[in-house]
């Protein structure tokens, strides 16, 4: 598979990197975002574009590729939901569209996250936009799309997230994983187990466009 990553930078996008860099079944990875990794790999390729929101000058790295992992994403923690929708939803469903043009046989892989309001009705800001966003990139015309919907996650192979409060809770809490995996098993998955997963789903497909925690574990198995 040619496989196109966007955030790879982040926590969940360094696992998922990582798996497709290992796994047989992933000829090449582009990366795409405002930075590179710097990580060297004859499988891995980085475009650097500063302006994700116009993708008009590399239009022509974007096609011919079998699946998009779409690991982009804010945390809402003191964001108006102006700010929040505009990275959120408007980024997320411009590159998508421009995505589906140019590869219209593409599986969509967005990460998302668990307790989304898909009604678009509720209180709750980032859940109503994460819901909208999640509709909206079901509606269009790809292969196929998948919203991992992933609880807890278990940092891995020394991952680290980019926000530091969610960085300063793993480090506190990495004594506890063992434990928290094991009461819950239908909650907690790991970024190496995401990473799988996605290419699992990707390759192979799945029974539901919902991937929950539960789901996640199974294929990232194989199962």
């Amino acid at each position: 598979m040619k496989i196109l990553l966007f955030g790879a930078t982040g926590m969940v996008g360094q696992s998922v990197l990582f798996e497709c860099l290992k796994d047989p079944s992933v000829q090449s990875v582009y990366s795409v975002g405002r930075s590179v990794t710097g990580i060297k790999d004859e499988k891995l390729h980085e475009i650097k574009h500063t302006n994700l929101f116009n993708l008009t000058e590399i239009e022509n790295k974007l096609t011919g590729f079998d699946a998009c992992f779409f690991c982009l994403g804010v945390s809402s923690f003191r964001m108006t939901e102006e700010d929040y929708r505009k990275i959120t939803y408007e980024l997320t469903l411009s590159i998508a569209n421009t995505l589906c043009k140019l590869n219209p046989q593409m599986t969509f892989i967005y990460v998302t996250g668990s307790g989304t309001d898909r009604t678009e009705s509720g209180r709750t800001m980032w859940a109503r936009v994460k819901g909208k966003t999640e509709n909206d990139l079901l509606k269009l015309p790809f292969k196929a799309a998948y919203m991992f919907s992933p609880g807890g996650i278990i940092p891995q192979k020394n991952v680290k997230s980019k926000t530091k409060l969610y960085q300063f809770v793993y480090d506190i809490t990495k004594p506890f994983y063992p434990l928290l995996k094991k009461a819950f098993p239908n909650s907690i998955t790991s970024s190496e187990q995401i990473g799988r997963a996605m290419i699992n789903i990707a390759r192979d497909g799945y029974t539901s466009p919902i991937i929950e925690a539960r789901d996640i574990n199974k294929a990232g198995k194989g199962e």
